[in-house]
This record gives structure tokens, C-alpha cells and sequence, in this order.
């Protein structure tokens, strides 16, 4: 061995770890806390630009749930007559269909955030759990004018509905919604990368979730058996446009089961949803 080679240093591989595999939970968490504020400013740019190739650019956000809301009015009301027994059906309308969709718009996003960024993937290494977690932001930061409509309408078209001190519990319920939501995110991301093909069965999946949510009519009304309307009333949706008709539209005090309930799994499907997530974090990058 000559000298230069013998004096040539050693280099250490410390510290260093293999691109793409998985860090331990706790360490993974403390990357995603550390990339907050990238998230929070990407998932707000990102949603006031989504729309600019279109015409009328973010209008559709409100203007989608209101034409849906027409459809749906001009079906079961005028010719169903599902509103037959339900006080305000409009605003009844207008906050499922409003509500219903923030949730639909974070699965449907979720679902695509790890096909959609395979090249940001392959290219950089952060923690992948920051893409749902982006898309359902900029979800949310979209929402904002799109429930500010969906307010004014509730106030403005008779029957009026009037506005109370119940009104300042709303964010609640939309924090728990949006958590829910992103545990919906986690999971979709996963599964949807592992399995594109079930991508097509989400609008499936939802015209049902739709019909058993109770956004266009009471289920109470058209549900007779007490067992199946005790488990289609532990729906996370159903809860959500419950609690929120009865805050905004009735001006009635949810009870505290409903509160119990959405915290539940605003609480239990995040977790578990995350967990599911990063036990596939590995496998993201060889897609």
C-alpha cells in the first residue's frame, strides 16, 4: 500500500441514512413538525392557484356545490318530495351538499398524493406523510369562501335561518371534519399507490357514502328499522351535517353524544391513518 493511500482518511457513514427508507414514528413526526411552515405556505399557494387555468377560475369551488345543490333540489324536493317533514329543506340542501363535498374534495385529493408526485419523490427526501397533509390544507384553505356562501345563503334564502351564539361553535366542527378528513387523506395515499386501479371506485364508494349521509333527505324519515339507523347515525358524515345543521340552521345545542362521536374519529382515523401511511414510506420512492 503506498503512502498516499495510507493517508488518505476514513469516511464515516454515521448519521447517515438510506434514501427512502423509513425513520422511526417519533423522528418522523419531528421531520413533519420541522416542514410545518413549508406545508402551510405551499398548501395556501397552491390553493389560490389550482383554478387559474379555468375560465372562471375558483368560482367553481362555489359554483359546483351550488349547481349540485339545484340538481338535487329539483329531484328530491320537487319531484321526490323528500322535503316533506324537513324544516328549512333548502338550507338542510345546501349545508349537505356543501359540507359533503369539502370531504369528497380531501379524499379525492389524498388519494392522489402520492401517484401525482413520483418525480418529487425520487428527487428529494422528506417525509411523505407531508403530501396528504398539503392537500388536505389547500382543501381546506379552498373551503373558506365556499362556506362563507354557503352562510349567506342559509341567512338570505327563506325560511331565513337566524344566526345565534351557536354559530361561534361552527370552527370546532370544521377543525374535526378537517381532521377527519386528513386521516381519510392517509390512507387513500397509501392504498391508491399500491392499488391505482381502486382510484376509479372512489366516486363509486361515494354515491353511496352520499345516499347514507343524509344530505338530501332525513334518514330518520325513510329509515324504519332502529338498528340500521342507530349504525347509519354513528356515520362520521351523517354526525358532521348533523351537528351543523343544528348549530347554524335550527339553532339547537348538538348533544354531547354527536360531540363525543365526530371527536372520536376526528381523533382515532388521523392516528391510525398516519401510522398506516408511513408503514408503507419505503415502498413510496420504488413506485
Amino acid at each position: 500500500m503506498n503512502l498516499a493511500a495510507r493517508r488518505r482518511p476514513a469516511l464515516s457513514t454515521r448519521g447517515l441514512r438510506e434514501i427512502g427508507t423509513r425513520p422511526p414514528l417519533v423522528d418522523y413526526l419531528s421531520q413533519l413538525w420541522g416542514r410545518r411552515h413549508f406545508i402551510v405556505a405551499d398548501s395556501r399557494a397552491r390553493a389560490q392557484t389550482s383554478n387559474r387555468q379555468m375560465l372562471l377560475g375558483s368560482a367553481w369551488l362555489v359554483l359546483k356545490p351550488l349547481l349540485d345543490g339545484l340538481a338535487f333540489y329539483l329531484i328530491f324536493a320537487l319531484l321526490l318530495k323528500t322535503d316533506r317533514g324537513v324544516e328549512n329543506f333548502v338550507g338542510f340542501l345546501l349545508i349537505g351538499v356543501f359540507m359533503f363535498q369539502f370531504t369528497q374534495r380531501c379524499l379525492t385529493t389524498g388519494a392522489a398524493s402520492v401517484t401525482s408526485n413520483r418525480g418529487l419523490i425520487r428527487s428529494f427526501t422528506f417525509p411523505r406523510a407531508s403530501l396528504p397533509i398539503a392537500g388536505v390544507l389547500r382543501e381546506l384553505f379552498s373551503t373558506g369562501p365556499v362556506l362563507l356562501t354557503m352562510a349567506v345563503l342559509i341567512v338570505t334564502i327563506p325560511p331565513h335561518a337566524e344566526i345565534t351564539w351557536r354559530w361561534l361553535l361552527f370552527p370546532a366542527v370544521l377543525a374535526l371534519q378537517t381532521m377527519f378528513n386528513l386521516g381519510l387523506a392517509f390512507f387513500a395515499g397509501r392504498i391508491i399507490f399500491r392499488v391505482p386501479d381502486l382510484n376509479h371506485a372512489i366516486s363509486f364508494l361515494t354515491r353511496f357514502w352520499i345516499y347514507g349521509s343524509g344530505v338530501f333527505f332525513s334518514l330518520d324519515h325513510f329509515v324504519n328499522h332502529a338498528g340500521l339507523l342507530h349504525v347509519m347515525q354513528l356515520n362520521p358524515l351523517f354526525v358532521i351535517l348533523d351537528i351543523t345543521r343544528d348549530l347554524l340552521l335550527y339553532g339547537i345545542t348538538p348533544s354531547t353524544g354527536s360531540w363525543i362521536t365526530l371527536t372520536l374519529w376526528a381523533t382515532v382515523l388521523p392516528l391510525a391513518g398516519l401510522v398506516f401511511f408511513w408503514r408503507g414510506e419505503e415502498s413510496y420512492g420504488r413506485g
